[in-house]
């Protein structure tokens, strides 16, 4: 089996700002290899509820591994429940979980799974374009967006999900190769950004693939519409006082969060001009960081994939 673990990023600061209790519950929506969940049990302990979500069985089994081999009084109540964080109320309602008092979402992909080039997520080792989080149940591959869609789709793709410059002349390379034979690895890929950005563009900002890999792999399981679904249903569980944490990896996701959570804390819908509130529309949380949270400079020497993350959080109110 897969080693399914990671170096959990923002670890003391998440659990300063959720504020867990001995008899609270608390959701790990990204469970991965329990990273985070490790913390949160101990704080938890025997009384407290932990439940677990992610889309991968390796890193349930993983993660499940750790959590039973905790001593008795650091063991929360377990409820390891396998699907997408976007199907949060249909994953609860099976939990039969009353109410849940804090929420955890790290958003992005697991070191694991970046690593393994069966899953075809990174670009540093050569593998299949796949990208799919959840392959037993998803059908579209990153191979099929680069070999089936439009160049102008593909365009649009690449440059909304990750501001690549040269998104279009990345497109228009890809449907050239593609005539030629099908793009089925992250090899072939790699080598058609290559040569679609120029020598000079290529020599700063780090790799010239990462930008379209993170694209792709936001449109093959759409990440977007999924956070906002899933951050949305968290509100809804969310006992008054309970708080959910998100550490998001780029300027997108976090301006979903930031997006989210400004929605449900200004939710009066009247004209500005008017003196008082006449749609009757409360808010429901309270953004608790204006600013996100960032990494320590010692954190990110230690962890540099730690280098972009931005915590958010939101408290609900009674």
């Amino acid at each position: 089996m897969t080693d399914f673990w990671h170096i959990p990023v923002l670890l003391p600061e998440c659990f300063e700002q959720l504020a867990l209790q001995s008899h609270h519950t608390f959701v790990d929506a990204t469970l991965g290899g329990a990273g985070h969940s490790l913390e949160a049990a101990r704080l938890l302990g025997a009384s407290g509820t932990l439940i677990g979500i992610d889309q991968d069985e390796y890193a349930l089994t993983a993660a499940r591994e750790r959590l039973e081999a905790l001593p008795a009084e650091q063991r929360p109540h377990l409820e390891l429940l396998r699907g997408n964080f976007g199907n949060m109320d249909k994953l609860l309602l099976s939990a039969e979980v009353p109410g849940v008092d804090g929420f955890l979402f790290d958003i992005g992909v697991s070191s694991v799974q970046i690593d393994e080039p069966s899953r075809g997520f990174g670009f540093k080792a050569d593998g299949p374009l796949d990208m799919r989080m959840d392959p037993g149940t998803q059908t579209l591959t990153a191979a099929d967006v680069l070999n089936y869609y439009t160049e102008a789709d593909i365009t649009r793709i690449i440059r909304t999900y990750s501001d690549e410059k040269w998104a279009s002349r990345i497109a228009q390379f890809v449907v050239k190769a593609r005539e030629k034979e099908p793009i089925t690895t992250s090899a072939q890929l790699v080598e058609i950004i290559k040569a679609a950005i120029p020598a000079s563009a290529r020599r700063a900002g780090g790799h010239p693939a990462k930008r379209t890999f993170q694209a792709l792999r936001i449109e093959v399981n759409g990440e977007l519409d999924v956070l906002k679904r899933g951050l949305e249903s968290a509100i809804r569980w969310l006992n008054p006082g309970g708080r959910i944490a998100v550490i998001s990896y780029h300027s997108l996701e976090d301006r979903i969060v930031k997006d989210v959570f400004n929605a449900y804390a200004n939710r009066c819908t009247c004209p500005p001009d008017l003196p008082v509130c006449m749609c009757g529309k409360k808010p429901v949380v309270k953004v608790v960081n204006r600013k996100p949270i960032v990494p320590t400079a010692e954190e990110v020497q230690r962890n540099p994939r730690a280098r972009s993350a931005k915590l958010r959080v939101c408290e609900k109110l009674a």
